[in-house]
């Protein structure tokens, strides 16, 4: 067998200037999913230089199922006392909820405030520091990695007083409750589909032999409601070849889907709700999860005919 060897690469030998081209890479939909992976978030309606007073914020977004606003810094160097000051104030200007600082190199400085800032901070607020690297196998594609210095611990700040978990964080552990189980009942039912890592995010991911599209599973507590959906990345051919057949596929699922094209975002949804999701009552959980699998079997079925 032969290995090859992985070597770290200058990342301005990929993104020479923060603005026009890291800041453009990081919000292409693509790359922001693999933030939400770090986030455990799930980011939407991006907007690049965003003004605060004399001050251009890099990317704000929101948090699609909090509602909340996220602003993203980005420093291609070694963190500095201007950009610590920076988050600070888009922060308190667009009243962000997490603060992103992704940096080159973060000095122990810059480390040791961020896990200042979680300490003492009201529990609804959360840094992150994260440095970004990129590394090449030989001749290989560099392949970009972010690496997590600072965060908070696990969205579980406990508030100052009584020490009473914030909404963010009973909402997370509620995401984790529900993953875990989740596995659970999959395994016992013969693994119809490979479990994945539970984690604190409201969605799971689950592949289906393309690289085109994906089935999520999307936890809206707000609305009562689960979404099972056919994810597809960036390829609106695809949805309307898919659309073009919509009566038929609907058919042979036997239920109703809501067909999101979302023409101003690359990527689209076809999505089917399971209404019941209540994260204060866990009586019907494995109900709920029993029709989950039901309708990820036969979507992944019926849609990878028409997909391949």
């Amino acid at each position: 067998m032969t290995l090859g060897k992985l070597t770290e690469i200058d990342i301005r030998e990929l993104w020479e200037h923060e603005q026009y081209d890291f800041s453009e890479w990081l919000s292409q939909e693509a790359n922001i999913e693999y933030l939400n992976e770090i986030l455990g978030l799930s980011l939407t309606d991006i907007k690049k230089e965003v003004f605060v007073g004399a001050y251009r914020c890099d990317l704000v977004a929101k948090d699609e199922m909090s509602d909340t606003t996220i602003i993203i810094e980005n420093q291609l160097e070694c963190s500095d006392h201007n950009h610590l000051g920076k988050i600070i104030t888009y922060a308190s200007g667009l009243n962000a909820k997490v603060i992103v600082w992704i940096v080159k190199e973060a000095r122990e400085e810059h480390r040791s405030a961020i896990e200042w800032l979680n300490n003492i901070t009201d529990p609804d607020l959360n840094f992150f520091l994260i440095e970004i690297h990129a590394y090449k196998i030989g001749n290989s594609d560099p392949a970009p990695k972010f690496e997590v210095i600072e965060e908070p611990n696990g969205y579980r700040k406990n508030t100052k007083v009584g020490n009473v978990l914030s909404e963010p964080s009973k909402i997370s552990q509620e995401h984790l409750i529900f993953w875990n189980q989740l596995n659970d009942v999959v395994i016992a039912n013969n693994s119809p589909f490979n479990v994945k890592k539970a984690t604190n995010r409201h969605y799971y991911n689950i592949h289906i032999g393309t690289s085109k599209a994906k089935i999520s599973i999307c936890l809206y507590d707000k609305k009562s409601q689960i979404g099972v959906e056919l994810y597809i990345f960036d390829d609106k051919d695809l949805y309307d070849s898919l659309y073009a057949c919509k009566d038929e596929i609907e058919r042979e699922l036997q239920f109703e889907l809501d067909w999101q094209r979302l023409d101003n975002k690359k990527a689209s949804r076809i999505k089917h709700y399971i209404n019941g999701l209540n994260f204060d009552d866990h009586l019907n959980y494995n109900e709920l999860m029993l029709e989950i699998i039901e309708k990820v079997k036969i979507m992944k079925k019926v849609f990878t005919k028409y997909i391949n």
